[in-house]
């Protein structure tokens, strides 16, 4: 069924089209508020990177209305070709790609560069959709979320094999979509658990309390915890809980005692008594026929199998510069001249600005280009600065309306494509926005993902335009299918 042009514009959604406006305008004011030099005759950028943001917003607008003008089939009919398409491109660039900064993530087209990595999102989203909206498919049948699974890491490892491992975390986004589809939220706990699994590991890991490491201790008795509880709520056998949680207890708080008078490692008492409660509720999986007691078991196993891998991972498989910028961001390291030093200066540009801020093109810290990657990766900085709290609130804010604004028209489409499309697309925004604000704050470690519409670089910026102007597409001829 054609679609009519001009019932297509009357039905796109143009408030979100205004707030993607706003954000790339005060994206580019940022750019060159982080450009400028005092003294400068250029007053806006009208040269350099202010001026070449500028040619791809006007590349990326007419990409965004071009979009809105294709048939709302192409997406659909020709999501896998797409995929392939953009699988073979990440390919290609771990080979053909230059080593710039020590990743092969950037193709060299003459003057211009583009990093394929920024266009796999909305292809693999498009992939996803695509898959989860055939008839008949179930997410929570084994093989479905495999396939599932498998077009979401297929780019996620190219992305890693270019060396940029930011870029391929951004793919784990996909699970909050998947988990609005119906998969089991205890996979979103699973990954709660290994984050705080990991950071309390390595947080404490260099503690000891006698003959005991702390941070393996905490680790195994937050296990213990975690599946008592899951216990209670999953499986409502008050009699297990019972034997599991004062049987636990009863071993533990003796141990304790004994440990105080002959020092020895507690660890190894805790394990065994997590090692007990697996035996015993695979038994009672086997007695009852019930797979989730077995599952319970599984988690419990699955988890010390991580504990006792956080070493390895993290000494064995991560790089050096990777490894220092977690230590200084859990504070196991301060190296304010080395790895810290780009979270240091951009929280000092960002209290130096206050309340209102020292006023565009007046931040001092950004000008005399303290702040390293300032236009990029920390560009929050220069608007803290600049436009001080409350600035930086507005743009906060201005995100989240963008955001929630995604989310309410994803849920008002009548096919499973572009709901799941639409969600895919909030996911994404959210995490780029929650993982960038945390960077420049110190909140998390530093891995290199940019503001979305803020961050200086045309292929971040057709990327995420590619991205939303789809959604709006197939959300603007919602009522022909």
């Amino acid at each position: 069924m054609r679609s009519n042009t001009r019932d297509t514009w009357k039905s796109v959604d143009w408030f979100t089209i205004l707030l993607y406006i706003l954000m790339i305008v005060a994206g580019w004011l940022s750019i060159c508020g982080a450009s400028y030099e005092f003294g400068s005759a250029e007053l806006l950028g009208t040269s350099g990177r202010p001026a070449t943001q500028l040619m791809w917003m006007g590349i990326s607008l007419c990409v965004a209305f071009s979009i809105l003008m294709i048939e709302r089939d192409f997406f659909e009919v020709f999501a896998y070709l797409i995929y392939v398409g953009i699988l073979l491109l990440l390919v290609a660039t771990i080979f053909l790609a230059p080593d710039i900064k020590g990743s092969h993530s950037w193709l060299v087209l003459g003057p211009i560069r583009l990093q394929p990595a920024e266009f796999a999102k909305f292809a693999t989203a498009l992939a996803v959709a695509r898959l989860m909206g055939t008839y008949g498919f179930v997410l929570t049948r084994f093989h479905n979320f495999i396939l599932v699974l498998g077009l979401i890491f297929l780019p996620m490892v190219c992305i890693l094999l270019q060396r940029e491992t930011g870029s391929a975390l951004v793919y784990l986004a996909f699970f909050l979509m998947l988990y609005r589809e119906g998969m089991s939220g205890y996979f979103l706990l699973a990954g709660v658990c290994a984050v705080v699994f990991f950071v309390t590991g390595m947080k404490y890991a260099e503690v000891m309390v006698g003959e005991t490491a702390l941070g393996s201790l905490l680790v195994l008795l937050m296990i213990l915890f975690i599946s008592i509880m899951l216990v209670s709520i999953e499986c409502k056998n008050k009699l297990a809980v019972r034997w599991m949680a004062c049987g636990s207890s009863a071993v533990i708080l003796v141990a304790s005692v004994v440990c105080y008078f002959f020092p020895f490692d507690l660890n190894w008492v805790v394990l065994g008594v997590l090692g007990m409660n697996v035996v015993y509720l695979v038994g009672m999986a086997i007695h009852q026929w019930a797979g989730r007691y077995a599952l319970i078991a599984l988690f419990s196993l699955a988890s010390i199998g991580f504990l006792f891998s956080v070493n390895y991972v993290f000494n064995e498989i991560l790089e050096p510069h990777q490894q220092i910028r977690i230590k200084v961001s859990l504070g196991l390291e301060d190296d304010p001249s080395g790895a810290g030093y780009n979270v240091n200066q951009s929280k000092i540009a960002i209290g130096s600005g206050g309340l209102t801020g020292k006023g565009f093109l007046n931040g001092t810290q950004t000008k005399l280009k303290y702040v390293p990657e300032q236009d990029t990766d920390f560009i929050f900085c220069t608007v803290g600065e600049e436009q001080g709290f409350l600035g930086s609130s507005l743009v906060l804010i201005l995100f989240a309306v963008f955001i929630l604004r995604l989310i309410a028209l994803a849920e008002r489409q009548d096919t499973v494509f572009a709901r799941v499309y639409g969600y895919s697309v909030a996911s994404i925004f959210f995490f780029h926005l929650a993982i960038n604000i945390g960077m420049v704050i110190g909140l998390t470690p530093v891995i290199g993902i940019p503001l979305p519409f803020f961050s200086y670089g045309g292929s971040s910026l057709l990327g995420f335009t590619v991205l939303l102007f789809i959604f709006l597409r197939l959300d603007a001829s919602r009522k022909e299918h």
